[in-house]
């Protein structure tokens, strides 16, 4: 029962948009309506400025760690409730229940649970990311790469099945969701890191 009650934490720990409430107390606006649209770190990022991005990209993370250890706490350290848990705070911040199921991406959350369950993995998945953003200022195009390695390299290093599955179901979300991305880049049309401002 506990590890259900995780789930639901999980996912209403998730429907809480930083990025929405940022825009709202910093500017008064649904940032929804600006920028790309997005209700994340990036899109946080190029229309309230570097501070707001970075404490929003910051706390997106913290929303999926935090929920992994719930997870861990109220299922008695049973790896499945734990990816379970990362799972549902990664469907609340894409669908949040408390702003109309429109929320963001879901990457800062990925990268806060999947550093939690293997931290390693995730590391060098992270680096490979940020040097494709360092290289191209292309934030999708990093956060595609992130979600299209890790599942390679838990299972070059053999972690447990339940993390690699739950690795496939990101990599699955991930590029669902960036798929107005995907099209923007094949056409040399994506928004870069750095660009102006939008608001």
């Amino acid at each position: 029962m506990w590890g259900w009650v995780s789930i639901v934490i999980g996912y209403l720990l998730g429907s809480i948009s930083f990025s929405f409430l940022a825009g709202k107390w910093l500017k008064g606006i649904d940032i929804r309506q600006h920028g790309s649209g997005n209700a994340g770190a990036t899109n946080t990022l190029r229309v309230l400025g570097k501070g707001p991005g970075i404490a929003v990209l910051l706390l997106d993370m913290l929303k999926g760690i935090a929920a992994v250890w719930i997870g861990y706490a109220l299922g008695g350290g049973d790896p499945l409730v734990q990816v379970l848990a990362g799972m549902s705070v990664i469907v609340g911040h894409n669908w949040p229940v408390f702003f109309g199921f429109r929320g963001g991406k879901g990457i800062a959350t990925t990268i806060g649970v999947m550093a939690t369950l293997a931290f390693l993995p995730s590391l060098y998945a992270g680096i490979a990311a940020i040097a494709a953003i360092a290289i191209t200022r292309y934030v999708s195009l990093g956060s595609l790469l992130f979600t299209a390695l890790l599942p390679i390299l838990l299972a070059v290093m053999g972690k447990p099945v339940e993390i690699l599955a739950l690795s496939l179901l990101l990599f699955a979300f991930a590029w669902f969701r960036h798929r107005s991305n995907i099209v923007k880049l094949l056409k040399g049309q994506e928004n870069k890191l750095g660009g102006r401002r939008q608001l």
